[in-house]
């Protein structure tokens, strides 16, 4: 079964009026689209274009419900950041499974602002750049890097004609205490992360005063000492543009930097606190809606919870390699049984016009570019760029042909 689907992006503030719009070929409206939504999640699932060949199904989840299946383990998303979204982290199963049923029982509204669980799911995703660069916040970087970068700050303030540097004392404290003293890296991010998002008037002030270092960091003649973390600095001015007073500023400082290239990917898994900051890229997730907030964001931010999601452990920039069984196919199989990504890249010239591959399940496929057909076992379907189709389990292996890139979701092969 080969049945179109289609979503109204989603109109979050800190969307792209053009990235969207320009990359389907839909109409800009003038309003921000943040992201579009593939899948069955229940709060948003994706319109099926022509109902009546499916026996009036107005949805995918209500299509696959009448054909006796389950959800989607996946939810796809087409995501473009024109401003940093929230610091956030996502739980593990268990916690997730936990959150969702303590809540239900304490009776809170499923649509409650304040409700950290919404459904009973983990939510790793992954999330690969289109456009020429992605920026993001991921992971706790070295304590060593945050004392560069703090101590930076402290040279600085200490050469203005009206230093005020005791305003970093208590950070500058938390690291160099730790130096001294010894404790690992993951015990010092803990203590100076759980300071930073309480928040108070000492923090506050904090705010302020490094987000005024950091224009001056900016200055040509702080460049040589600048040069290393230039990114790191620009990110906290423009977080201050954003987000002004939010302790998520300086949380930045803590986090690692990375800029994705187009066709670059990263893993977020369970714990992981993350912030994209701009770009466009197709994103794949577990079918849930969890997040557990951190700042950069007026929404609610429980730090309790939060701190029970987090992983503080300073681990590389988790980059997500794609594997290339065959020629124009980039598989991106993060280690989580819900799903895996394939770019397939087909031209005829540099590349093939045409190559195979089989999910193992019920599958999405997303048109970013060109026109394609897609065929398997029982039927078949012509996508153009913009157009996005689901594709049934029983459909076997899909020959995918054409001059296109292509987006498909599916469940993980490996777990099969």
């Amino acid at each position: 079964m080969f049945v179109e689907i289609t979503n109204t992006p989603r109109d979050y503030a800190w969307g792209s009026e053009t990235a969207i719009p320009d990359l389907l070929g839909s109409p800009r409206t003038g309003e921000p689209q943040a992201e579009l939504w593939l899948g069955t999640h229940p709060s948003n699932p994706s319109r099926v274009v022509h109902p009546d060949a499916v026996g009036g199904a107005a949805d995918l989840a209500e299509l696959l419900s009448r054909e006796g299946l389950p959800p989607l383990p996946f939810l796809l998303k087409v995501l473009a950041a024109e401003r940093p979204l929230s610091l956030q982290a996502h739980p593990t199963p268990e916690r997730a499974r936990e959150g969702f049923a303590r809540e239900n029982a304490a009776g809170v509204p499923i649509d409650a602002p304040h409700r950290n669980y919404r459904d009973a799911s983990h939510k790793p995703e992954v999330v690969v750049a289109l456009s020429p660069t992605f920026d993001a916040l991921c992971g706790f970087r070295p304590v060593e890097e945050v004392r560069d970068i703090v101590n930076l700050f402290v040279t600085i303030d200490s050469a203005r004609s009206a230093p005020n540097w005791d305003v970093l004392g208590r950070l500058v404290h938390y690291l160099e205490d730790s130096q001294a003293i010894g404790r690992p890296d993951a015990e010092v991010l803990q203590k100076a992360f759980e300071w930073l998002v309480a928040g108070g008037p000492e923090v506050e002030e904090l705010v302020t005063h490094v987000v005024l270092l950091a224009e001056m960091a900016l200055h040509p003649a702080h460049a040589h000492m600048t040069e290393p973390y230039t990114k790191a600095v620009e990110t906290v001015v423009r977080l201050g543009e954003e987000y002004p007073g939010d302790p998520g500023i300086v949380v930045s400082l803590l986090l690692n930097r990375v800029t994705l290239t187009a066709g670059e990917a990263l893993f977020l898994p369970a714990g992981n606190i993350h912030a994209y900051l701009s770009g466009l890229g197709v994103e794949l997730m577990a079918s849930s809606d969890n997040v557990l907030r951190g700042g950069l964001t007026p929404k609610h931010v429980d730090v309790a919870e939060l701190l029970e999601v987090l992983e503080f452990d300073v681990l590389p920039v988790p980059y997500l390699r794609p594997g290339h069984p065959v020629p124009g196919l980039s598989v991106f199989a993060p280690p989580v049984p819900d799903f895996e990504l394939v770019r397939a890249d087909l031209d005829g010239e540099q590349g093939p016009s045409s190559a195979e591959y089989e999910p193992a399940g019920g599958a999405i496929v997303l048109c970013t570019s060109g026109a394609a057909s897609i065929a398997g076992a029982h039927g078949s379907i012509t996508l153009v760029r913009g157009q996005a189709a689901y594709i049934s389990a029983d459909e076997g292996a899909l020959t995918l042909a054409g001059t296109a890139t292509l987006f498909l979701a599916a469940p993980s092969r490996s777990a099969s």
